[in-house]
């Protein structure tokens, strides 16, 4: 009954309830457009086609767009193009001095990094849909296309590039009006839409003899102790201790308290995962439609379970882990405030001694971090890869969920708290990656 009392406080707060419902609406009417046909394309056919010969790779590139990929609707391409179009701009914004210069100018120079952004996930939307209208022609003699020919092609680049657009604007109108990351709850919910086909799918299997239920429990296990694993090690803290100097104004003794900085971790949350699948979905998703030999069998070679798959996999969860951490955490602006307000690390220099010395913690927790992102995504999936299970089951998939799921709670109970009302948990809030 707790947990019961909890959910119904926040329809008792007005503005949080709004922004509950308004959430759960526009991710329902991302649902329902996950359901609509692209025009000229015989669906049921194609879907069919692509799911038995697309393999895990069709089933991995299909669980971020919520199984509209398969079926080739008019949101296919999902959120991705506008993924690999913020990796762009933030990789930009460290290599070209005057992009740097920009994004330096507070909320002005934020909102014109949003808008490039915007035009360049229009362009790769445009350069992937064309590809997997290209593709659509060449496969199977065409017999999936109703009218082939260039206005086949641009009905398909308009529909799909319109449909990764209109994500795009849901996405925004989540996180500025709604409760939680916008981008990451379009595809959360992708994730879980599939949940119970993937269930269906499994007991079928079962049905059919091909999977004994001893493996099935296995795998049960496998993914509740996964899922575990993700709480504690996403909850994880390093925490850095703080001295505040005393300082006497007029007749009164400020500071002297003790305090702490807490580290996360793993400070950049499921971003890795997500930006290293985009980053392998794009020559992917377009290979995959091109009937060329050997470029089919280089989208084969980028299939989950593969060597290539996996090296590029934890190259990039590595890459972008500690890219990620520089970005949203620097350890020189943390010591000139702490100097600033006469804090200082027991043992430590204030100024350039305790910024080096934040630096190598979070180094070595960014690579902990890194370490458990790689494992969690690539290790079970390497195992069920060898097995005919749906992929949902694999980490990534687990870790994105999760990761979400404790994000957008923790979002919810910063709002109950503030208005005094109990969290989600009784013994203590619960702390999201940016508590």
């Amino acid at each position: 009954m707790g947990l019961i009392s909890n959910i119904q406080n926040i329809f008792k707060i007005a503005e949080l309830k709004s922004r509950v419902l308004f959430t759960l609406g526009l991710l329902a009417v991302y649902r329902i457009g996950a359901h609509i046909p692209t025009p000229g394309i015989n669906g049921e056919a194609l879907s069919k086609f692509l799911t038995e010969k697309g393999g895990a790779m069709m089933g991995f590139f299909d669980m971020f767009s919520g199984g509209a990929l398969s079926r080739v609707t008019i949101f296919a391409l999902g959120i991705m193009p506008y993924i690999s179009a913020s990796i762009i701009f933030q990789l930009l914004t460290v290599v070209i001095p005057a992009l740097g210069k920009i994004a330096k100018e507070g909320e002005a120079g934020r909102k014109k990094i949003v808008v490039y952004t915007r035009y360049a996930t229009v362009a790769i939307a445009a350069i992937q849909s064309f590809g997997i209208a290209v593709g659509l022609e060449g496969m199977s003699g065409g017999e999936f296309i109703q009218h082939p020919g260039w206005s086949f092609r641009l009905l398909t680049m308009i529909t799909l590039t319109s449909g990764t657009a209109f994500l795009m604007w849901l996405g925004e109108q989540i996180t500025e009006r709604g409760i939680g990351n916008g981008i990451s709850l379009i595809i959360f919910a992708g994730i879980v839409a599939r949940f119970p086909n993937a269930v269906i799918s499994t007991l079928q299997l079962v049905k059919a003899g091909e999977l004994s239920l001893f493996f099935v429990l296995l795998l049960a296990i496998m993914m509740v102790a996964v899922i575990g694993g993700i709480i504690y090690i996403e909850r994880g803290q390093r925490k850095i201790p703080v001295q505040y100097a005393k300082r006497v104004v007029g007749k009164k003794v400020f500071g002297g308290q003790s305090t702490h900085l807490p580290l996360k971790v793993n400070t950049a949350g499921v971003i890795p995962p997500i930006f290293a699948s985009s980053i392998i979905m794009f020559p992917a998703t377009v290979a995959g439609f091109i009937a060329i030999p050997w470029v089919q069998s280089f989208a084969k070679q980028l299939a989950p379970g593969t060597i290539l798959y996996t090296l590029m996999y934890v190259g990039l969860i590595v890459f972008f882990a500690y890219f990620y951490t520089a970005v949203v955490f620097n350890p020189v602006d943390i010591a000139e405030n702490l100097q600033k307000h006469g804090g200082f690390i027991p043992g430590i220099r204030p100024g350039q001694r305790t910024s080096d010395y934040i630096y190598r913690v979070l180094t070595r927790l960014t690579f902990v971090g890194a370490v458990y992102l790689s494992f969690v995504c690539v290790m079970p999936e390497l195992l069920i890869s060898r097995f005919n299970v749906p992929f949902y089951f694999g980490g990534t998939s687990l870790l994105i969920a999760v990761g979400v799921a404790l994000d957008t709670v923790s979002q919810i109970e910063s709002h109950l708290v503030t208005r005094s009302y109990e969290g989600f948990l009784k013994r203590g809030r619960l702390k999201g990656r940016r508590g």
